[in-house]
């Protein structure tokens, strides 16, 4: 289906930095400063000045009008799209260009405050369907129509055709990647510009299914043209594990077994599977949370200092880090793993065998053997149908040295804690012993925290960028550090593929645990007897409550 292109010259497609919805200002700073000054970085990236048309397969499914085009606007919203872009998607689904404008503009206007803007933006998309995510012949007439609008995309310093750079984004299932990726390398491939492909999770369910499909993707594609995302590795916290590791002198001395006693990652959502169980039991928690987005975590926490952490050239310097970690981590066994499953999983209507032993909660003991970690123990907690949401990363240091003969007649001091909350809120904060106030001399822990809501005003977008827009401006400037590579997601099911196979081929049972509640309740002994860390709740009256209510500020 044709259709007049609308002129897509920045003057007239872009909104200024004057208009309403971007020069509003807090007292945290400036948007309209904060804006010239992230477009300053990228107008000087050569990628910024040529034309892209970015492709997204699977567009009218939840993905792509969830996150997919979303954050994309996002992009367009900010000026960090090139002037002379389109959007083409492309799905099995019969629809025309206009009627997908109205199906994605829904969720469009509520990310966004102005509806011109999201006309604006709606402007430049448009669709294509196909019998199947392989037809070539629908490949090739998306395609026609997208070379000739990019025929007219002229750089006015030299009259001459800007350079065409393609951006695939495969928001389908795996089953189909190699379908999609033969069409794309037949019919959609840039001759002038650069080709980068974003891939989806999940990559396989096991070391199998994982290696069949990075040999379908590698025998098309180079390794620099794909970009596995892991949207948790675009996240605030995450994003500044590098930083915060590597850059502060205080931290890196102690950042090892002489220090530190163990590390805990936690997962907690207050939901269960919610109508989606037929999707998730074939995967579990494992495979969902553990063997992907906790991982990447451990990998920056445990990684040793890369040669360069940030910029152009570091990312295979980063993920070169990543992979060291992962191969000196031991194979899992069914020992160093605690399943639960919450009352009720197995009732929903979506999930067809009412036996089912797929884990809704898992804590698993892994092993780095390195000089800097050997004897350390990190362990993974995840779960669904919890008390709570949360995602937080929590270094325990050893125990003071002599704390119990300086002393006496009292508690054993708790710990002090590193804690890294990815979500919620995103915060650090440090829990400490002091003495009680007043005329007790009783020992009592409290915290120093580091709260971006309290430093930052997080609400502004600028401060808290979604983590596929952050992603995908990283996929455009052809950043990959925050991306998986092939050996490194091979190295992760090559832990995790022995432990997956014998819970599913010898039926181990998971332990049940009523939802709303902290999970199984053996497990706080699961971790207490491999890491010797007691669960502590109990810190001064208000520790805790002063971060909830930070939390709760930040809603």
């Amino acid at each position: 289906m044709s259709e007049q292109k609308p002129s897509l010259t920045r003057s007239n497609s872009f909104p200024s930095s004057d208009d309403s919805h971007s020069s509003h200002s807090s007292s945290h700073g400036s948007v309209k400063t904060f804006r010239s000054q992230i477009s300053a970085v990228v107008d000087n990236e050569e990628w910024h000045e040529e034309s892209m048309c970015i492709v997204i397969i699977g567009a009218s499914g939840d993905l792509a009008k969830k996150k997919t085009y979303p954050s994309l606007l996002k992009l367009y919203e900010d000026n960090l799209l090139p002037s002379d872009t389109i959007i083409w998607g492309y799905a099995r689904s019969k629809k025309t260009h206009e009627s997908l404008r109205a199906h994605l503009k829904p969720y469009l206007v509520k990310v966004c405050g102005s509806e011109l803007v999201v006309d604006g933006f709606l402007s430049r998309c448009y669709y294509q369907s196909g019998s199947s995510y392989g037809d070539i012949e629908a490949y090739g007439a998306m395609m026609k129509e997208a070379e000739a609008m990019e025929s007219s995309f002229i750089n006015p310093n030299d009259g001459q055709k800007r350079r065409c750079n393609r951006l695939f984004y495969l928001a389908i299932p795996p089953n189909v990647f190699g379908d999609a990726g033969t069409a794309i390398k037949e019919t959609a491939m840039s001759i002038s510009g650069w080709n980068r492909l974003i891939i989806e999770k999940p990559f396989g369910r096991d070391l199998e299914s994982c290696d069949l499909l990075s040999k379908q993707l590698t025998g098309l594609f180079e390794e620099h043209h794909l970009y596995r995302i892991d949207h948790y590795l675009g996240k605030e916290m995450v994003q500044n594990l590098l930083i915060f590791r590597f850059g502060n002198a205080w931290l890196e001395w102690m950042w090892n077994r002489n220090a530190i006693k163990a590390v805990i990652l936690t997962f907690k959502e207050p939901f269960g599977t919610e109508g989606r169980g037929g999707y998730f039991d074939q995967y579990g928690i494992i495979r969902d949370i553990m063997q992907n987005h906790l991982l990447q975590v451990l990998t920056l926490l445990a990684m040793e200092p890369p040669i360069e952490a940030d910029g152009p050239t570091a990312a295979d310097h980063v993920r070169d880090a990543k992979v060291q970690v992962l191969r000196a981590m031991s194979t899992l066994t069914l020992d160093d793993c605690l399943l639960g499953q919450y009352r009720g999983y197995a009732d929903d209507e979506t999930i067809t065998n009412k036996q089912t032993n797929t884990p809704t909660y898992a804590a698993i003991h892994c092993k780095i053997n390195t000089p800097r970690w050997s004897g350390v123990p990190f362990i993974m907690k995840a779960g669904k149908a919890l008390n709570e949401r949360k995602c937080e990363a929590r270094i325990i240091l050893r125990d003071a040295p002599g704390s119990s003969f300086l002393f006496p007649n009292r508690p054993q001091l708790p710990p002090n804690e590193i804690v890294l909350r990815l979500q919620p809120n995103p915060t650090v904060y440090i829990k400490t012993n002091i003495k009680h106030p007043g005329f007790d001399s009783q020992p009592v822990q409290s915290s120093m925290d580091m709260s971006y809501s309290s430093k930052f005003d997080m609400a502004k977008d600028y401060n808290n960028p979604d983590a596929y827009t952050r992603l995908l401006l990283d996929v455009m400037r052809g950043r990959q550090a925050s991306f998986v590579r092939d050996d490194e997601l091979r190295r992760s099911w090559e832990i995790f593929t022995p432990l997956l196979h014998k819970i599913e081929n010898e039926d181990i049972m998971p332990v049940l645990y009523e939802q709303d509640s902290r999970g199984p309740a053996v497990a706080d002994d699961f971790v207490e007897e491999k890491t010797g860390y007691v669960h502590n709740p109990g810190s001064l009256p208000g520790v805790e409550k002063h971060l909830q209510n930070i939390q709760l500020s930040a809603l």
